[in-house]
């Protein structure tokens, strides 16, 4: 080789070894700072992703809190459950046959549906099969996983349901979870943050297949339960406010029916209900077919397309809170206490009622087209006067008459801690003279015509005139509880304002008691409970025929009041569709027997005494002599089976209340066999009528509702069904109502 080619190639060499270094070194410089990168700015991310790798993690789902009624009765709790899942990568061929029937077997599931999803899984270490596996489903599993050597395949970790013991009562109040655990309606919604607990988590090591290694690395963070909340609703309370409320439901055949129990003093809630409502455990299903056949005839074009659809969206709605509608002559106390409170009219004021009224080119009219004659505020209550109202609203004009249905609450939010509250708005609940309030307006809003409220709205508004003025904020959680069981929190009683002075607030409560009385109150008449109250019929505007609202609200006992209550009909069927006639009767129903549940002392008159039912003697182990005695004595008719001489049983049993001149059985005989009769039919009957009928069948009648003895008084519906077999000297509750001069 020549000497310039050796030194020519020499320098190549040179060269190539020069960019060798080079490329090394450029090479390894990468591979530093992709070092550096992946250490100092990623090093965290990939750390968490090889330890997510390397560990496995198990949630733990946290008990959801429990809610509780006043009396600390379970309305709402979580449950333990399990949750089911496999490891699809540990099926094989000689164990995918005992994995699939043992989970369709065992679990109800479609044994295609699971072979399917292993398949479409083999590669993954978690497939669920099935949540809230009950406690009798996961032994029966637990059994057939160990019999068939399936422990490394079928799993189940602990999970909670939520449940509720007494099914539909109170379910819209309560509202009701999704599959997720979050509270969806009612209460679980609104005071969702704080029933909801933290979730716990179990840590544990795997290898490289995500197998879980024997012996390994585990940390358990446990779960911390929620919240639990106590109510101000007591159960016994809203089960008698249900059964009433499913009653007018099915007798009137209204859309829908509401009613609210309120603590007059406080604003505490004691019961809310709304029909047609659902049952919370299954709330996706509608209780009521009506409610769906409702929306297929009656609903928008979207609503017939679904009606069971629509159907579940309105039985969700708690409508006492959500709902507005025209109070109609309800509103005439608060337009009363209003005019009396400025001096507008006194208990003196008088009014001759002809029968109408004209404001403008208007004719307002009265039920009773003759008019009612002189009138006073009292009688105007009693009466439930349009004419006389609309004079009275007039002489308030419509700044002082708006001053008042703000300070009643009517403008506003109760501010009540349940879901759904709708707000006010002006020109459409309400008039606001700073936007729109004519005189003709004016005129129809003294009569509560248009105008709507929420029924929440009118049970607060009318505790505030039983209470002595007082305007309370609704409330419905008495205290919240940790699961040690110590008290978080408690809730006050909030009084919002002053709305009308003590002695103005006693004034008009009086009026109210005579409307229940005298007027058209009547049918909400409870012997020794002074029930204090007003009716309401309401025209619904704007509805393609004429339909109808029935309300009644008020409060009792009158002079020291321990409940408020109103009671909601919304499109009642049939010729009876009056608040005097049907909503009346229901809020008596309600309020004797809450006010006897919550032991208030009746004070009867010397009226009400003479015909109150007595307590039936003891007589078992008296001669038949000495009890025949003491029977005529008290004017009970009666009557002995036997041939003994000592009474060894009776019936009623001693204790029970009868009415006077009533029935007792007398039995001398230790073997007897039970003297029986059948229920004869009462409805249609005068009290004195039902009363003799009841006797001549051996049997004795309770009265609910009016005892008066007038012709219109009569009865309408028993707790026996007519034809019924019972006992002889059975004690039968007829309710009676009258239908004259009531209907407002």
């Amino acid at each position: 080789m020549k000497k310039g080619d050796m030194k020519s190639s020499s320098l190549t060499a040179v060269r190539g070894v020069i960019i060798l270094a080079v490329v090394a070194v450029v090479a390894f410089g990468a591979c530093i700072a992709r070092i550096g990168y992946l250490t100092l700015i990623k090093g965290d991310e990939y750390r968490e992703k090889a330890e997510a790798q390397q560990l496995s993690v198990t949630t733990v789902n946290a008990a959801r809190g429990t809610i509780y009624d006043a009396n600390m009765n379970v309305l709402a709790q979580s449950a333990s459950v399990w949750l089911v899942y496999i490891n699809p990568s540990k099926v094989t061929e000689k164990n995918r046959g005992d994995v699939i029937s043992v989970l369709s077997d065992v679990l109800d599931l479609d044994a295609a549906e699971i072979s399917r999803k292993i398949d479409e899984n083999a590669e993954y270490g978690y497939l669920k099969i099935k949540g809230e596996v009950e406690y009798n489903q996961r032994g029966e599993l637990t059994a057939a996983i160990k019999e068939k050597k399936l422990t490394d395949v079928i799993f189940m970790d602990p999970d909670t349901k939520r449940y509720y013991p007494n099914g539909s009562l109170a379910s819209t109040i309560l509202g009701f979870t999704g599959t997720d655990g979050n509270g969806l309606y009612g209460i679980e919604n609104i005071y969702d943050d704080i029933l909801t607990g933290t979730n716990g988590r179990i840590v544990t090591a795997k290898d490289g297949v995500q197998f879980e290694l024997e012996n390994a690395y585990e940390v358990t963070y446990e779960a911390q339960q929620g919240m639990n909340l106590v109510l101000t609703l007591n159960t016994e309370i809203q089960t008698i406010l249900e059964n009433a409320l499913a009653t007018a439901l099915a007798e009137t055949g209204s859309k829908n029916v509401y009613g609210i129990v309120m603590d007059t003093k406080t604003g505490a809630i004691l019961a809310c209900a709304n029909l047609p409502d659902y049952d919370s455990n299954d709330p996706y299903g509608v209780l009521y077919p009506q409610l769906t056949e409702y929306f297929a005839q009656n609903g928008t074009d979207e609503q017939k397309q679904d009606p069971v659809a629509a159907a579940r969206i309105e039985q969700w709605k708690n409508k006492s809170v959500a709902d507005f509608y025209y109070p109609g002559s309800v509103f005439k106390v608060f337009l009363v206490s209003g005019a009396l409170e400025e001096g507008v009219i006194d208990e003196n004021t008088s009014y001759d009622c002809e029968g109408t009224i004209t404001v403008g080119s208007r004719t307002i009219k009265d039920f009773t087209p003759t008019g009612h004659g002189i009138e006073t505020p009292r009688t105007l209550l009693v009466n439930s006067c349009n004419t006389f109202s609309v004079y009275v609203g007039l002489k308030m004009g419509v700044d002082m008459y708006y001053k008042y249905f703000q300070a009643f609450g009517f403008s506003e939010r109760t501010g009540v801690d349940l879901a759904g509250e709708s707000s006010p708005a002006v020109n459409v609940t309400y008039h606001d003279p700073a936007v729109s309030f004519s005189t003709s307006d004016l005129a129809s809003a003294s009569f509560g015509q248009s105008i709507s409220v929420t029924p929440l709205q009118i049970v607060t508004g009318v505790s505030a005139i039983g209470n002595g003025g007082k305007l309370m904020q609704p409330y419905i959680v008495g205290k919240m509880v940790d699961s040690q069981g110590n008290v978080v929190a408690v809730t006050k009683p909030t009084e919002k304002r002053q709305v009308i002075s003590e002695s103005t607030a006693r004034k008009v409560a009086s009026w109210m008691e005579e409307v229940v009385k005298d007027g058209t109150g009547k049918n909400a008449y409870v012997a020794g409970y002074h029930v204090a109250g007003k009716t309401g019929t309401s025209e619904k505007l704007g509805a393609s025929n004429e339909t109808y609202i029935a309300s009644f609200a008020g409060f009792a006992p009158c002079d020291d009041p321990a409940i408020s209550v109103v009671i909601v009909l919304d499109e009642p069927q049939g010729e009876n569709y009056s608040g005097g006639v049907i909503a009346a009767p229901v809020a008596g129903e309600v309020i004797e027997k809450t006010l006897n549940y919550l032991g208030v002392e009746p004070n009867f008159s010397d009226d009400e005494l003479s015909n109150m039912s007595a307590s039936v003697p003891n007589l078992t182990q008296k001669s038949v002599f000495d009890a025949k005695q003491l029977l005529e004595d008290y004017e009970y008719t009666y009557s002995v089976i036997g041939e003994g001489d000592t009474i060894v049983a009776q019936s009623p049993e001693a204790g029970r209340k009868t009415p006077v001149n009533g029935v007792i059985i007398l039995y001398t005989e230790a073997e007897y066999d039970k003297e029986m009769t059948v229920v004869p039919d009462f409805e249609g009957l005068t009290v004195a009528q039902a009363n003799r009928l009841a006797v001549g069948n051996n049997l004795n009648i309770r009265i609910s509702g009016s005892a008066s003895n007038e012709e219109s008084v009569v009865a309408y519906k028993q707790d026996i069904e007519t034809g019924t077999e019972v006992e002889a000297g059975s004690i039968i509750t007829v309710s009676f109502r009258t239908t004259t001069g009531v209907h407002d």
